[in-house]
């Protein structure tokens, strides 16, 4: 896969150098490998779209990066590199961007075959001694794409994830309620799980988080009132950008699914035993 070359390759060692000297591990102590000659690959968790709730660490280490990584849609736009766009300035120089064209598509063997082309450009990268920054929506490792990167080189390379504010906590704050109290149970579960396993969990659990609830919403909302829990469950999609969407009642959704960045949350209702 071509990267996106923005300046020479001298800036580029330098800026190289800058990332080993600034890396700092999610412990809080340095870390880098440029002393075995191979570059550092960093999960970098950029939120759900606010571009005022990147961390400090994300934004430091994304300006540091020789190398940045990053899914784009077939129209070349990128979800993740647009939440992190105050990291990117003039000073940015000798930075190449290797983006990732990800096919929305449930076959996950054109979704691997992507995976796989990216790990082969990074793996370049890395094994030329620079560091790469593999920019991710909400959090790395919690439904993040960077999971599918992390275990094609984890094997070979130093990895580190710098943690991303995630839908769960985006959502909660959105609706300015709280997720659990006391002794309240929360699960996160997939909407992709069958009819019999969300029924069951829509009736042991308080708080629910479900996400992948694109293609399922019809159906979601159809279990949700089965189980009498329609009304304790909040519709949002686009979370901290400029088309958020929260969906109070359900029943007012149009029939046909909804967006890919879309996610439920079910609280229980404060007067139900």
């Amino acid at each position: 896969m071509d990267a996106t070359t923005v300046d020479n390759e001298t800036a580029t060692m330098n800026a190289s150098n800058t990332a080993h000297d600034l890396s700092v591990n999610t412990a809080g102590t340095s870390a880098s490998l440029s002393d075995a000659g191979t570059g550092t690959l960093y999960g970098i968790g950029v939120g759900t779209g606010d571009p005022e709730l990147l961390t400090l660490k994300a934004l430091r280490l994304i300006q540091a990066a020789p190398v940045i990584c990053y899914l784009i849609n077939h129209e070349g736009h990128s979800q993740a590199r647009h939440i992190a766009r105050l990291a990117f300035t003039d000073g940015n120089l000798g930075q190449q961007e290797i983006p990732v064209t990800m096919p929305m598509e449930l076959d996950r063997q054109a979704a691997n075959r992507a995976y796989d082309q990216a790990a082969a450009a990074m793996r370049a990268h890395l094994n030329a001694g620079r560091d790469v920054a593999f920019l991710c929506e909400g959090d790395p490792l919690f439904f993040g794409s960077f999971a599918y990167v992390l275990e094609r080189l984890q094997p070979q390379f130093n990895c580190q994830i710098v943690p991303g504010i995630s839908t769960i906590h985006s959502a909660s704050a959105a609706l300015v309620a709280p997720l659990t109290r006391l002794k309240d149970s929360l699960v996160v579960i997939s909407g992709r799980h069958d009819d019999a396993y969300i029924r069951q969990v829509l009736r042991d659990f308080d708080s629910i988080v479900i996400m992948k609830v694109a293609r399922q919403r019809q159906r979601l909302r159809l279990l949700l009132e089965e189980c009498g829990r329609l009304h304790e469950a909040r519709y949002m999609a686009y979370l901290g950008r400029e088309q958020e969407c929260i969906v109070h009642d359900l029943r007012e959704l149009p029939a046909e699914g909804g967006v890919y960045f879309s996610v439920m949350l079910v609280t229980r209702a404060e007067d139900t035993p």
